[in-house]
């Protein structure tokens, strides 16, 4: 990848006894992102800090965090807060589950390896929280409520399960199978979204996609690759989660301070939006001036009854983590910062959408507090796919009219920019009083569930017959399905045989035997490609993945 001279954040290093190390390193941002219109980044969506309370300075800190307002999301000087995601319940409070450590422990921010998990409850999303109980050993809780009912918390090596948000709960260990796939990365700094089914997806520390029937039974690896950017980075920290109308991805470069923002129609197939997703500098107040944490990580997002996110929160430390020492003046805290929300939008177009379409018809819905025939600043709005609007391309509105509250555009179809490969589209723009609008739209005669076969590595029966495990990780009924099973031999593939896969049900799985044409030994190392309707190819051996 190409790049330009825009640095991405300042190079720091520091100095432990007279031996160089360095906890961050200078990124460069690729080529083009400097074209990037306002509001084409996740960044962009970031709102000032609510204001709760006066900011103060007679709290621990450095300097860029001073004054602040102590009492968003959750800190306390006795102890270093991290991580954690919130959720509004039926009782209409807002439920935390956060780990924390003694501020004064010896080892300082590496306490963490013994922190705790804690149950913190608050009136308003922004805070402040107050612990109401403890739950156990852990580190990096992300919780979430099963499709029984359950409430699941994850900790790095295991999970915390109850009846109810308050407990008691129970701790057991996760079962993965990975699946004759290596692990990518470790399993460790996990995120969960429900799919449409009540099954639960999730994205590991390094990018692997897995799926589980609730969310407490085994977790199974369907990916072969990271789904992360193809660039370099250290990445950690994903966040996942579903909206209404798709996934949605973060991921952070931890050494680098930049994260990175990606969209699926399925959670399982992912794209890259260009633009910074956060880094420093994104808690800042109605006057513009900030609370300049040096790092913000673990984000999570508090959602809508839309799946909409709201809301973001962070672990955030006001130094290098190996400066934060035990009774010294620096810590970490979980800060609540509210996220522009997208507008709920609809294409009314039956037929599909690309780049011939004339005219697109889009409905927005009118919402609290918005009336989109009186708010809007028409000339403004594009719409299309999102590597088009967000460099201030697209398809450019030409009509509005009312639809009772909500209202009904009309685009000029030229310059859409979305082909077979689009499952979404974007509308980008501004309000009257130049505020940012943005929302997504699902388009016409695109499948968003759909079955997802995934097989085993093929086992050798006899030097002409090789069984192959195949399973149904979708949310909905296979249909009947072409299999077929290559080999290379001296850099030339040989087709061996092919059959037929019956209709499967979800995570309902059949063992396929195949006939080969060539023989197969036993002793030699065998590199499979086995391929279902020729879009899902899986490669087992030694060669470069496809």
């Amino acid at each position: 990848m190409t790049t330009t001279n825009l640095s991405v954040l300042l190079f720091f290093c520091f100095i432990i006894t007279s031996t160089s190390f360095c906890q961050d390193v200078e990124r460069k941002l690729p080529d083009g992102w400097e074209n990037i219109v306002y509001g084409g980044r996740f960044m962009d969506r970031f709102a000032p800090l609510p204001k709760i309370e006066e900011k103060t300075s007679e709290t621990w800190g450095a300097q860029g965090v001073k004054p602040r307002y102590i009492k968003n999301g959750i800190e306390d000087p006795t102890w270093s807060y991290w991580g954690g995601n919130i959720r509004l319940l039926e009782d209409n409070k807002y439920h935390l589950f956060v780990c924390r450590w003694a501020e004064n422990a010896v080892k300082g921010h590496k306490e963490w390896q013994r922190s705790n998990v804690v149950h913190a409850v608050a009136d308003h999303r922004f805070g402040p929280y107050s612990v109401v109980n403890e739950v156990g050993k852990g580190h990096n809780p992300e919780w979430f409520i099963t499709k029984e009912g359950k409430f699941v918390i994850y900790v790095i090596k295991g999970f915390y399960i109850a009846d109810s948000v308050n407990g008691p709960w129970k701790y057991h260990n996760i079962d993965f199978d990975p699946r004759d796939r290596a692990v990518i990365e470790r399993l460790s700094n996990l995120s969960f979204a429900k799919r449409e089914d009540g099954s639960m997806l999730m994205v590991c520390r390094g990018g692997g996609i897995w799926v589980s029937k609730n969310g407490v039974s085994t977790w199974y690896q369907v990916s072969n690759r990271s789904v992360y950017p193809k660039v370099e980075g250290r990445f950690e920290d994903p966040v996942v989660w579903k909206d209404h109308v798709q996934y949605h991805l973060i991921v952070n470069d931890w050494l680098g301070r930049i994260a990175w923002f990606l969209r699926s129609k399925d959670g399982v197939h992912w794209t890259v939006d260009d633009g910074q997703a956060y880094q420093p500098g994104i808690a800042f107040y109605n006057d513009e001036t900030k609370e300049n944490w040096y790092k913000f990580e673990r984000m999570k997002v508090l959602q809508d009854e839309y799946g909409r996110a709201i809301q973001a929160n962070f672990a955030v430390i006001d130094t290098l983590k190996k400066q934060d020492l035990g009774n010294d003046n620096h810590s970490s805290k979980n800060i609540s910062i509210p996220l522009k929300v997208g507008r709920l939008i609809t294409i009314q177009n039956e037929k599909r959408i690309d780049v011939k379409t004339k005219k697109i018809i889009l409905e927005i819905k009118a919402e609290e507090g918005f009336n989109p025939n009186t708010d809007l600043d028409l000339s403004s709005l594009r719409l299309g796919a999102s590597e088009e609007v967000n460099y201030g391309r697209g398809a450019k509105a030409i009509k509005i009219q009312a639809k009772g509250n909500n209202a009904i555009i009309t685009f000029d179809g030229k310059g859409n920019g979305i082909t077979n490969e689009h499952f979404a589209a974007k509308l980008l723009g501004k309000y009257k009083n130049g505020k940012l609008l943005f929302g997504y739209s699902r388009l016409p005669k695109v499948a968003y569930q759909e079955a997802l076969l995934s097989t085993l590595k093929p086992k050798i029966i006899n030097e002409h017959e090789v069984e192959i495990e195949v399973q149904n990780f979708g949310q909905v009924n296979s249909n009947k399905s072409n299999i077929k099973i290559e080999t290379v031999r001296y850099n030339k593939t040989i087709k061996l045989g092919k059959t037929i896969i019956p209709p499967l049900k979800p995570f309902e799985k059949v063992n396929i035997k195949i006939n080969t044409k060539e023989p197969i030994s036993r002793d030699s190392k065998n590199n499979f490609i086995v391929t279902i309707d020729d879009d899902q190819k899986t490669v087992f051996g030694n060669l470069n993945t496809l």
